[in-house]
């Protein structure tokens, strides 16, 4: 069906529809135009409040001031996820946004890290990583450094439903309308099965060339009416049910995210500058929804100031992400728990990846298929991610983390496991979000201690090694001493004016 794209109709607000209109509009501008259609009366999910380092990317396209965005969303810094209890109770890692060491040709670091573990070296891989070492310290500053190894990759805890009015202030001074109502009726064109118009409560007729399904977990458009079906990954992740609660902020405000595993899930800790995000991830076949909320409860930091907000969800994804002339953005697409923080980054990735295939002269197949091919592949990367933490854990106390060791993992898992397990190799897929250094801190963290190391690793001179690592780590360790706790950064920064 070929015709010119020039009306976007979003359906939905929050953090997908107004992300998916803020960045539609300042890339395609007068080429297109936008209109936004949500309910006031329709609540959003809203817990999503921990992001990823690409976040940084959206910010800086739009033209956001970083000290604008920080106080109007009430955002601290992330560094990393603590993962606690994960491994075994008691026992807690770090997967920062950093890499340890510093790069090598041909050779990762943790392979000269091994060999001089095995020849006794006593510190931690983590000890090599400036993220680490902030985080621990509960330190932030810029680092204004070329110097590679004093990167310091971060991304934001923020109030989603404060980042969903910022963007939504964004959009609407670009040109970006908003329409209030609820969807009463959808018409399609008899032949060709598109989307034509919305019909909304209120009679007006919202008629549109690309229709973005921001709609959340209903998909009103790409599967109430295009019936386009779901794959469902329950037999790979079990949680299916997840319950908030936001409590009082902590004095001291902690620059990375807290997950704490429990009998049957796990619970999120998210530091906001006027409150914390409290949250637990449950299987219910394991627990009740009662049980979730008493454990959820008896484990804040801090008074509750809010009741109990309970989600259902299923994990997996739409098998057609864009189908016809509708395309699912955020939960309408697919559902990830949110235990790496990527339910964000699955809503710009998919706007990214639409403005690389926006459709000129009309919608071609072949763009469509490129478009969720590469969808498939995002997810079916970060699913494995996902599934690794829970596989390899090693807990007896409770038959969830029991059961979850006997699952059935892809292949693909089940190569890169071994791979790393027996060789300490490592190797990135094609576009997968997660670098190598990921893949390391979680296997190590949950106990995968690779066999050998890389032969690189032998050229120096145990002294040369030793010497080495020493020095690396005297690197990283210091710009530390320079900085700001992460609360005087805050509350610095963001009162600067530029």
């Amino acid at each position: 069906m070929k015709s010119v794209m020039r009306k976007v109709v979003i359906l939905g607000g929050g953090t997908a529809g107004w992300m998916s209109a803020a960045l539609l509009k300042k890339m395609l501008g007068n080429a297109v135009d936008i209109e936004l259609v949500e309910s006031e009366a329709i609540g959003t999910v809203g817990v999503g409040e921990a992001t990823i380092p690409p976040i940084r990317l959206v910010n800086n396209v739009l033209g956001i001031k970083e000290a604008d965005f920080l106080r109007e969303t009430k955002a601290t810094m992330k560094l990393a996820i603590k993962f606690e209890n994960w491994r075994v109770p008691g026992e807690g890692y770090f997967h920062t946004f950093g890499a340890p060491g510093k790069s090598m040709a041909f050779c990762h670091f943790h392979h000269y890290w091994r060999r001089a573990q095995q020849e006794g070296l006593k510190d931690s891989l983590w000890e090599y990583d400036l993220n680490y070492l902030c985080a621990q310290a509960g330190k932030f500053s810029h680092i204004n450094s070329k110097d590679p190894v004093l990167e310091l990759p971060y991304a934001y805890h923020f109030d989603a439903s404060l980042y969903a009015r910022f963007l939504r202030n964004y959009s609407e001074k670009l040109g970006v309308t908003r329409t209030e109502g609820k969807v009463e009726k959808v018409d399609q064109n008899n032949d060709s099965g598109y989307i034509q118009s919305l019909q909304l409560d209120n009679g007006k007729i919202i008629g549109g060339d690309l229709f973005l399904d921001c709609s959340g977990f209903r998909g009103l458009l790409i599967q109430q009416k295009l019936n386009t079906g779901y794959e469902d990954w329950s037999h790979l992740l079990p949680c299916d049910r997840a319950v908030a609660v936001p409590s009082e902020r902590f004095q001291k405000t902690l620059p990375y995210t807290r997950s704490i595993a429990h009998g049957a899930g796990w619970q999120w800790r998210i530091p906001l500058q006027h409150r914390n995000g409290n949250g637990m991830v449950y299987s219910s076949a394991h627990c009740s929804d009662e049980q979730a909320a008493d454990t959820l409860l008896a484990n804040l930091d801090s008074k509750a100031c809010g009741d109990p907000n309970f989600i259902r969800f299923l994990t997996g994804r739409r098998r057609k992400q864009w189908h016809k002339n509708v395309i699912a953005v955020g939960l309408s697409s697919g559902f990830l728990e949110p235990l790496e923080s990527t339910s964000i980054h699955l809503i710009q990735s998919a706007i990214v990846r639409l403005i690389h295939l926006f459709p000129h002269q009309g919608i071609q197949p072949a763009a469509v298929a490129e478009y969720n091919k590469q969808s498939k592949l995002e997810f079916e990367q970060i699913r494995d991610f996902l599934v690794l933490h829970y596989h390899v854990n090693q807990r007896t106390d409770t038959q969830f983390w029991r059961d979850l060791q006997s699952i059935e993992i892809p292949d693909s898992l089940t190569q890169k496991i071994a791979l790393f397990a027996e060789t300490g190799r490592l190797f990135r897929e094609q576009n997968d979000l997660f670098l190598e250094s990921s893949w390391l801190q979680v296997m190590m963290g949950q106990g995968i201690m690779p066999k050998d190391y890389h032969p690189m690793a032998d050229n120096p001179s145990r002294e040369q090694l030793l010497g080495m690592l020493q020095q690396i780590r005297q690197v990283k360790q210091d710009p530390l001493p320079k900085m700001l706790d992460h609360d005087e950064f805050l509350t610095s920064y963001c009162q600067i004016k530029e």
